[in-house]
């Protein structure tokens, strides 16, 4: 147990007295402290500066000092009439020249200067009491006596002193052991006294014995408030007597009601055994009841007249992020923002009670953006009005639209391709073989062309000589460069209408790839004005897929406008950014019954009302005589007519777009035509 812990338990009178004595032996050292300071400054400042004068006088003198100055034995002779004289520390005697003559010391050696000009310097150094005294003489110069005082006290003193403090010293033990005494008497007893009492009331539980009067100090006081608490206690004593022949005569009261509520009771727990298997039943229809409401792939969220929720089930935790505890209870815009822009009609249908419909609206909600219907039913019931949401997914729905109107768009198209490919067929032909015939017949290789010219008086090749210089045969090249396109229009018309009557082969896709990376490598490089081989092609191909049941020459075709479209759309960025080139990316993987290819570049990419269109027939955004606008439509009709697939495609502009190929692995025989 530490110093302070015991002091802390000690009794009160004994705190008081330790304190007193701590307090008297404090004030004792102080006093001999501050004694001795007193008396060393008194003697240093005032008494030795004194005595070193009436000394310093006294050797002065002319007989005395002209004795000394004589010789260094009568000087040290001098200097030892001095030497039992206890205050002094140190004497010195420099003659007429300033030379040290003689010294005595007491004590550990202080060094001296040798020279009397070095004295001053010497005494501003020393810090003991020092008396320099000229010594006269009748003759020549005079010369110094040098007296330093000791620092030390008397020890006389400390013995003087030491008796004072221990004669104070006891006289303070006396008048402590009084003082204790009347402690005790005056604070001890009174204390003791009243622990005395507090446990014998403890022990007998006598609340009517009272302390003694004491005096009027604070342990009086003290006694006075233990006599009222007592008083008090008895009172509440005699009071709770009373309380408990009450409460006897209370516990017969009861034990008759007891017996009644007993019969009560057993009444009760039929009525709670039904009532519980009612609220069992209740319970499991409820959860029932949640648990459609939470496998419905729509949100389905029931709010109050005041909006707040009341129903909310799991998919509208996937659409919010809001759990189900987080939900209820809060005001719907709150736990699903997204429907705050609605609040319009969510109050319309509550006030007129009629169903609000938001026919598409687009969210961002989980990860890409997705198409949703909102519909809002009036609730009524006992629990009051409200008001039913239901969030339906419309995304695969419009997809679907989307493909069916596509598809719709394809078959008419391709009727109308067929018949408009026989009608031009014919002056097509004939534009490219007039051109031909005039070439031939302009020819000065056929000697039926030179004799036509001598008939008529005119040289062949001054009539080539004026064609050349009007450009003629410039203008036949842009005919026939004119009639060759529309005729591959035409053909692609053809191809598109017609249904082919090849059957499918089971075929590894990654060499078909390859292949149609090699041919777009060695035909598109020229022709666009940027090399094809350039571009970073990257090869992802799932080494699980297996043969897939295609057309191989018709799925090339796919590829090869689908790179081609690719390596345009890397070229058209234009102003490439440093340190990023232009790349292919192409897989192959399996998702389920579908064998997926996927064409992904980093080009400008498409705006997605362009999206909507591309594959629309003679649909191009390219300038006039860069595209026909089949190359994409054709390969629609490949992909979903010709192999019963999907072709679909994802791009955000400025970052690339994504063709994916979707191939069904079950195989399905072509139709012909």
């Amino acid at each position: 147990m530490s110093l302070r812990e015991r002091l802390k338990n000690l009794p009160v009178g004994q705190k008081l007295l330790a304190a007193l004595l701590v307090l008297l032996s404090a004030v004792l050292l102080v006093a001999n402290i501050t004694f001795i300071s007193a008396a060393y400054w008194i003697s240093q400042e005032s008494m030795t500066p004194q005595a070193l004068q009436t000394v310093g006088r006294l050797l002065a003198t002319p007989s005395l000092s002209e004795e000394a100055l004589r010789s260094k034995e009568n000087a040290e002779a001098l200097l030892q009439r001095l030497d039992n004289y206890s205050p002094l520390r140190l004497a010195a005697i420099y003659n007429g020249d300033g030379r040290l003559l003689a010294e005595v010391q007491n004590g550990d050696v202080l060094q001296l200067p040798t020279r009397y000009s070095d004295l001053e310097k010497w005494r501003l150094r020393e810090f003991r009491t020092n008396v320099l005294i000229e010594l006269p003489q009748p003759q020549g110069q005079s010369g110094h006596l040098l007296l330093v005082a000791s620092s030390e006290l008397p020890g006389a003193f400390y013995t003087g002193t030491l008796t004072a403090s221990l004669a104070i010293l006891v006289f303070s033990l006396l008048l402590w052991f009084v003082v204790a005494q009347q402690i005790r008497k005056l604070v001890t007893n009174p204390i003791l006294q009243l622990e005395e009492l507090s446990r014998q009331v403890t022990r007998e539980e006598n609340y009517a014995l009272r302390a003694g009067k004491g005096s009027e100090d604070e342990i009086g006081r003290l006694a006075d408030a233990f006599n009222t608490m007592l008083t008090r206690i008895e009172g509440r004593e005699q009071q709770l007597k009373r309380a408990r022949d009450d409460a006897q005569s209370a516990v017969l009261q009861a034990q008759s009601l007891a017996e009644e509520t007993r019969r009560s009771n057993r009444k009760l727990e039929l009525e709670v055994q039904v009532r519980g298997k009612i609220e069992k039943k209740l319970t499991g229809f409820q959860n029932y009841l949640n648990s459609i409401i939470d496998s419905m792939p729509s949100a389905l969220i029931a709010v109050d007249e005041q909006f707040y929720v009341t129903q909310w089930n799991q998919e509208a935790t996937n659409l919010s992020g809001t759990n189900l505890d987080e939900a209820l209870n809060q005001p719907i815009f709150l736990a699903f923002p997204s429907i705050k822009p609605f609040l319009p009609q969510l109050s319309r249908a509550a006030e007129h009670m009629r169903v609000e419909k938001v026919e598409r609206v687009t969210w961002a909600l989980i990860d890409t953006p997705r198409h949703y219907t909102l519909t809002f039913y009036p609730l009524m019931g006992g629990a009051g009005r409200g008001v039913v949401i239901r969030i339906d997914d419309i995304t695969q729905r419009l997809t679907m639209e989307e493909l069916m109107v596509q598809s719709e768009k394809m078959l008419s198209v391709g009727g109308l391709a067929a018949g408009m490919a026989h009608e031009i067929n014919n002056p097509l032909g004939a534009i490219l073989h007039n051109v031909q015939n005039i070439r031939r017949r302009l020819s000065p290789d056929l000697q039926k062309n030179l004799d036509q010219a001598a008939e008529c008086n005119v040289e062949l090749d001054v009539i080539n000589c004026y064609l050349e210089g009007r450009e003629i045969p410039r203008l036949l090249d842009g005919i026939h460069q004119a009639g060759s396109r529309a005729a591959k229009i035409v053909s692609h018309m053809l191809a598109f209408s017609r249904r082919s009557n090849r059957k499918m082969e089971a075929c590894e896709l990654p060499p078909l790839i390859d292949q149609a990376i090699e041919i777009a490598g060695t035909d598109f490089d020229l022709a666009e004005g940027f090399d094809f081989r350039a571009l970073h092609i990257e090869r992802e191909f799932d080494p699980d897929l297996g043969p897939v049941p295609v057309i191989a020459n018709e799925l090339e075709q796919v590829l090869l406008n689908l790179l081609k479209n690719a390596a345009q759309a890397i070229h058209q960025r234009g102003d490439e950014e440093e340190g990023e080139m232009g790349h292919i990316v192409l897989r192959t993987r399996r998702q389920g019954k579908w064998a997926e290819i996927q064409v992904e570049d980093n080009g400008v990419g498409i705006p997605e009302h362009i999206c909507k269109r591309i594959f629309e027939p003679f649909f191009t955004t390219k300038e006039v005589g860069q595209g026909t606008g089949l190359g994409l439509s054709v390969s629609y009709f490949i992909i979903t007519n010709n192999h019963k697939g999907q072709m679909e495609v994802q791009s955000t502009p400025g970052e690339g777009t994504c063709f994916t190929l979707r191939l069904p692995l079950i195989q399905t025989e072509a139709t012909s035509t």
